[in-house]
């Protein structure tokens, strides 16, 4: 696994992420998608696993779902695991919020 840390403190990482709206993020040479709901987050592949489509284009529910903008297909954002259509379950990334900022394990390419 792989560590990264966004941000230099907890106050710093909940200022420049806003709530509630999908965000795209690089980390070296992967695009991942990142999502906050109060003081957490969840940090997930940024692409369909369907047709590839981008899910940062997408949309969130009430539910904690992302529903892909090309086939409607829906996701759980904490699991996830694919609600509505018929393809793979997103991958999902460890995170923490701490006081050094928010720190992402992405496995080793």
């Amino acid at each position: 696994m792989k560590t990264f840390t966004l941000g230099t403190s907890k106050s710093q990482v909940l200022e420049m992420i806003p709530e509630q709206a999908i965000h795209k993020i690089h980390l070296e040479n992967k695009e991942i998608a990142l999502v906050r709901s109060d003081e957490f987050f969840h940090t997930f592949q940024s692409d369909c696993p369907h047709r590839g489509t981008s899910l940062i284009e997408g949309t969130l529910t009430n539910q904690g779902e992302i529903i892909c903008p090309l086939h409607k297909y829906r996701f759980d954002i904490k699991s996830g695991k694919v609600k509505v259509g018929s393809c793979g379950d997103l991958e999902i990334y460890q995170n923490e919020l701490t006081e050094v900022g928010l720190k992402i394990w992405l496995p080793e390419a």
